[in-house]
């Protein structure tokens, strides 16, 4: 009887460990941490094209819907629309910042056209036209 309760606590502590690494390496849970300290995290599963994608970065969170498509030589992503999760997070945030997210899903996916939502897409493009000499406005 006392090596079956022996061995009910090993199965016991193997069962915890097992668990603990299994929470620890949680991807959903690496980007929530990333998300509280503010840093930047891009979650993805690149093999699954109908899961949509999460990127948090200075305390933002953005979600990415991918659309497949044709390129010349294959079945790729093409096209990525791009939004914030809450609209009164974006306060801070510079267009340097939506150009270094921009980057890093061109890096996963480099056929594709990053399409931003509103209001990010209105900033973008106000901005861009600012950067304009004054005889092209």
């Amino acid at each position: 009887m006392m090596w079956l309760l022996r061995f009910l606590l090993f199965v016991f502590i193997i069962f915890l460990v097992y668990r603990l690494i299994k929470y620890l390496l949680n991807p959903k849970r690496k980007l929530e941490l990333a998300h509280d300290q503010k840093k930047f995290f891009f979650l993805d599963d690149r093999n699954n094209v109908r899961k949509n994608f999460m990127i948090t970065h200075k305390g933002v969170l953005f979600e990415g819907e991918k659309y497949l498509g044709t390129t010349a030589n294959s079945f790729e992503i093409v096209s990525i629309f791009v939004w914030p999760h809450s609209v009164a997070a974006l306060n801070g945030m510079v267009r340097d910042d939506f150009l270094f997210i921009e980057q890093k899903i061109q890096e996963a996916y480099p056929n594709a056209k990053i399409d931003w939502k509103s209001p990010v897409k209105e900033f973008l493009k106000k901005n861009h036209q600012n950067d304009l000499p004054f005889k092209d406005r």
